[in-house]
């Protein structure tokens, strides 16, 4: 395996490493505050969006380079 190849999986699995850290800590968010089911899904939906963002500009730039 190529160090490029080992680099490509690494980040891959980190970006979904943190996405899972980032849902993680809106439902502990969700939890603490008694949001209940409708404002647990406004939370989710809102700081979802920033995370969401972060991702899909990954998508593009890769698209982009070819």
């Amino acid at each position: 395996m190529r160090l490029a190849e080992i680099e490509t999986l690494a980040l891959n699995i980190g970006l979904a490493v943190f996405a899972a850290y980032i849902f993680f800590i809106i439902y502990d968010l969700a939890k603490k505050s008694n949001a209940g089911k409708f404002g647990t899904a406004i939370l989710f939906f809102a700081l979802g969006l920033g995370l969401a963002a972060f991702l899909v500009k990954t998508v593009v730039v890769y698209m982009i380079e070819g």
